[in-house]
């Protein structure tokens, strides 16, 4: 019976992190479609970031997530960026059928190396401006953030 009861309680205690895991910041506005995202970089003059992801697969992608995109820091600075969510998920009700069509496209044109996970600067022409790739289990987000302060600088 005790052997029952601790399976219940790790199973619950799974369940609940596996919830929490999948939640972003919900104070950023990530976007989903390229177009809107060059619309409104047109129009905000602001840079984008695309972050390119495996939302349900990609062990680094949950942890950059986690330790850079949910940090209050980010938060601040995210403000002066288009966000862009592109999710490549392995499994089929993340997202729609058409959403990882379109993905698949940007995924071609700005990540053709696969790699995840994947940060990419644009201009409000789409142009590459920049471009960090991978998060290592050291979960050192420095490199991250310095990447960003240097698309804002010369931007």
């Amino acid at each position: 019976m005790k052997n029952l009861l601790l399976l219940l309680v790790l199973c619950v205690s799974f369940s609940i992190n596996a919830q929490e895991d999948e939640e972003f910041n919900s104070n950023l506005n990530w976007l989903t479609d390229l177009n809107e995202a060059k619309a409104e970089s047109v129009t905000s003059k602001k840079p984008i970031l695309i972050y390119f992801t495996g939302s349900d697969w990609c062990a680094p992608c949950k942890m950059l997530k986690t330790d850079f995109f949910n940090s209050v820091e980010f938060e601040e600075k995210a403000k002066q960026f288009v966000l862009l969510m592109i999710d490549m998920p392995r499994r089929t009700d993340i997202i729609t059928k058409e959403q990882k069509e379109k993905n698949i496209k940007v995924v071609s044109k700005y990540n053709a190396s696969g790699g995840y996970p994947n940060l990419v600067a644009l201009n409000d022409k789409l142009n590459i401006i920049g471009e960090l790739s991978g998060y290592t289990f050291l979960r050192e987000t420095d490199r991250h953030f310095a990447f960003i302060d240097s698309i804002l600088e010369n931007y």
